[in-house]
């Protein structure tokens, strides 16, 4: 059961190389969406990064206040 700390959504990846991909996402401690988020690749040892959009979605039987869906875009792919 989601608390207002905890709980997911999904992320929407709206451009880059996972255009159209969406994924589970925990919500930060204070029940705000991600900022960005770091997607690894298959390889393992590159992922891509997105950040957070304007695009919010929402559950209308769902009176929370936090969205039950995020776009995201692609900003780069990191090396590690």
């Amino acid at each position: 059961m989601a608390t207002a700390s905890s709980g997911t959504y999904t992320a929407k990846l709206t451009d880059g190389p996972l255009e159209g991909k969406t994924i589970t996402v925990q919500f930060l401690g204070s029940g705000d969406p991600q900022p960005r988020i770091e997607i690894p690749a298959d390889a393992g040892r590159k992922g891509y990064l997105y950040s957070r959009t304007a695009g919010l979605e929402f559950d209308s039987s769902d009176h929370s206040e936090r969205p039950t869906a995020v776009d995201y875009r692609y900003v780069e792919a990191v090396f590690h």
